[in-house]
This record gives C-alpha cells, structure tokens and sequence, in this order.
C-alpha cells in the first residue's frame, strides 16, 4: 500500500470516528434573520424531543376559592404568605412540598416542634424562596419572566437542591511559579461546556457586576481595558448562555454585528435583563441564607448554591418551553406585604421569630 493510500485510509477513520461522536443527521434549521446572516438556529429532532420531554409541567392542583378566614388568622407564624385565605395557602403549601420534596414530604421543612416551628433551616430559605420567587414574577415579569412565569418547580424538579445550581470555584491547585495564572483553562469544566475557558464565569458576572461587553472603544493605552483575557472570560459566560438555552450565539446576536444593539433580535435585551435578575436573586435573596445553612449546602469557599441561567432553562429556550405554570398559582405572580417586609429588613433570617408552637407556618 502506497502513503496515498494509508493517508486516504486515515482520513476515511477519522472522519468516521468524528462523526459518531456528533449528532446523527439530518437536523432542521430554523431562520431567525435576514438571509445571509448567518442567523439561524440548528436543531437535532432526537435531542430536542429528549428536552421537551424533561421540560414537562406538572398538572395543576385544583384551584380554591379566595375566600374565608386568612391564613394568618388560622395559622401561627406565617410570615410571607399570611394575607391568602386558608385554602389558598394550604393548596400553595401541597404544590410547593411535590414541586421541592415529594419523597420526604412536609417533613422537609418542618421538624418535630411543630409547624409553626423555624427549628429547621430548610424552612427558613423556603419562606425567602417563595419572596424571591414573587420577586421574579412581579419586578421581572415584563423584562424577562413573563408571559410564563416561574413557580418553585422552575428550578427544583422534584428536588430539594435543583440539579443546577453553581458556588465559587477555587479553581485547581497550581505549583508555585513565576508563570501567570491560567484562570483555568484547559481544565474541564461543564460550567462553559468544556472549552478551554475561564473555568468560573459565573462569580464575576452572575454575583458581581463585572463589564461583559468586550469590545473597546478607545485606542490603547488611553485607559482601554478590554484584553484577550478578558474576552475569554465573557466568551465563558457565552458557552454557559448557549448550553443553558440549548441554541447558538445567533439567538441574541446577529452574526453580522455581533456588538451592534439596534441590529440584535428581542432576545438579546430579554437576555440583558435576565443577567441582572440572576445577580439580584443571588445577592440579595439567596446570600442572606448563608448565616444558617449547613456546611452541606455550601461550596468549598463557605458560599451558598446559587442561579445560573441553567437554573431555569435547564435546556431550553424558554423553561419548560413556555409552560404557563404562574396562570395557576397567582399567589406567586406578585410580592405580598410579608415578602417585602422580609427582604427589606435586610437581616439574616435565624434571628426573625425563632419558633412559635402551634399549628401552620410557612
């Protein structure tokens, strides 16, 4: 065999290696832009009915009426969801124990002394969970969150801790040297889709409020601070957004103008607002829970599990592709007086009534 041979034999390997290891054509395109733009968005039919299928809403408990004594009236501490009539509060309590613990049930956020008790602390986040959650709804809704919503199953799915959820990453340990820091790359990380990118994009642009925007302005050196390695960091966060909503870069950008508000689609804004409802569902919803969490529910550097845009989407570009749980539980669509006044005391939670006995709580 002659070397055109053995090299026609190689080539032909790898390309069958390289191809079992994409997806099984033939996949759909969907134009989302001028022709020529490039703005189009490729969709394998196998994994997009896999991701319907694990984007699906649980059926609605029946509704009840609105009417009758209020919870607070009936039940002792109910701090956030006092002014719902009893029923409504009792139908919003079963939907929230099958969206977040169907397996241990009421239990979960309700110890022995009681459920009027704040003896366990996962009854603790609950109560500033569903705040956050009105939070979303209300301030958000028409930036971001509506016209679907978002309910506790959103992000749990059945399960206490939802299946994506992020904290501070230490990064890996390095050998003292003279060398810069790599900031991780070529260390495998999910988090932008095992590129060889800033393995943490998270804490400085879902925690902190660090400049995406990469593109400078000005000529170097007149204060222009927009460097490769800083490009590196924003195309991480990019691979999260596109793994997160399970579509490629063209559906916030147009190709031909990536940088270039007036020529980006919807998305891009609905996309800009979602940043900062994410940052401020971390700092100040989840971050006030770190006091009296376990050590358990806490990352390696002692912060608590935060959102993420997979959070919610968890594969698709809409969560549970559009799915309009919040028309069936109202009570989450706006901030309640108990919500507001939780959040805005601006205190951690274990010092806010330590345990009435009795029957109720929330």
């Amino acid at each position: 065999m002659n070397n055109s041979m053995r090299i026609l034999g190689v080539g032909i390997l790898l390309a069958t290696v390289g191809l079992a290891g994409c997806e099984k054509p033939p996949v759909e395109v969907v134009q989302r832009g001028y022709r020529g733009t490039g703005m189009e968005q490729v969709i394998s039919p196998g994994t997009f009915q896999e991701k319907v299928a694990a984007n699906q809403a649980p059926e609605a408990i029946p509704a009840v009426p609105a009417t009758g004594p209020k919870a607070k009236d009936i039940y002792q501490n109910v701090q956030v969801l006092g002014d719902l009539s009893a029923g409504e509060f009792n139908r919003l309590m079963a939907a929230i124990t099958e969206w977040v613990s169907p397996e241990e049930g009421c239990t979960y956020c309700h110890g022995m002394e009681g459920f009027a008790a704040d003896d366990k602390y996962t009854k603790k986040v609950a109560r500033v969970m569903i705040a956050m959650t009105q939070r979303a709804n209300e301030e958000w809704g028409d930036n971001h969150t509506a016209p679907t919503g978002v309910t506790c199953y959103t992000c749990h799915r059945g399960q206490p801790v939802p299946e994506y959820v992020w904290t501070e990453n230490p990064g890996p340990k390095m050998p003292g040297s003279f060398a810069a820091h790599p900031t991780g790359q070529n260390q495998a990380s999910a988090q932008v889709g095992y590129t060889s990118l800033p393995y943490d994009p998270f804490t400085p642009y879902l925690e902190g409020d660090a400049d995406i925007r990469m593109a400078g302005d000005t000529a170097l050196p007149t204060g222009n601070r927009k460097s490769i390695k800083q490009t590196e960091w924003t195309y991480g966060l990019m691979m999260h957004f596109s793994e997160s909503l399970g579509v490629n870069c063209t559906y916030c950008h147009n190709s031909r103008a990536f940088a270039n508000w007036e020529q980006s689609p919807p998305t891009r804004l609905k996309a800009w607002h979602g940043i900062r409802m994410v940052r401020e569902m971390n700092n100040d919803y989840i971050g006030d829970t770190v006091d009296y969490l376990p050590d358990t529910r806490k990352g390696p550097m002692g912060d608590p599990l935060k959102l993420a845009c997979n959070t919610c989407h968890q594969g698709a570009y809409k969560p549970l592709y559009g799915a309009p749980m919040l028309k069936d539980y109202p009570n989450l669509a706006t901030q309640s007086a108990g919500s507001k006044q939780l959040i805005s005391a601006s205190e951690s939670l274990e010092s806010v009534t330590a345990g009435a006995t009795g029957g109720g709580g929330e």
